[in-house]
């Protein structure tokens, strides 16, 4: 079983700045890929950023690549999320998500392949 706990968030201007970060409870959390999904009213939830277990391999939905940074620190069992050029359209309840095993059977942008999620973080960007 893994926890994960998030923190960060928040409410900024457009074309601010937020980190999210993700505390995972394992000690196998290097071994994991780590994802981001996020969760806007009225709309499913989408894909977006992943990172493989060592950094190597790093996705990003198009319409965050550029503004989002994705990166992990293994000796702290954390994931994070650097957020800039916030707008309004990245309102949203963002989660951060582990899969159920070391390999992914899909795609890292599926959601059906994370079976881990932290508690989720508000993000808000005011126009």
């Amino acid at each position: 079983q893994v926890h994960l706990v998030q923190s960060g968030g928040g409410l900024v201007q457009a074309g601010g700045s937020l980190r999210l970060s993700c505390a995972a409870s394992a000690r196998t959390f290097s071994s994991y890929a780590m994802a981001w999904f996020r969760l806007a009213p009225g709309k499913e939830r989408e894909f977006v950023a992943a990172m493989d277990s060592s950094g190597a391999d790093i996705y990003y939905a198009d319409s965050v690549k550029g503004r989002f940074t994705i990166s992990r620190d293994n000796a702290k069992y954390t994931v994070y999320l650097q957020m800039n050029s916030l707008s309004p359209k990245d309102t949203a309840v963002y989660y951060c998500a582990a899969p159920p095993t070391r390999y992914l059977t899909g795609s890292y942008a599926q959601i059906d392949q994370y079976t881990y999620w932290g508690q989720g973080t508000q993000v808000a960007a005011s126009s």
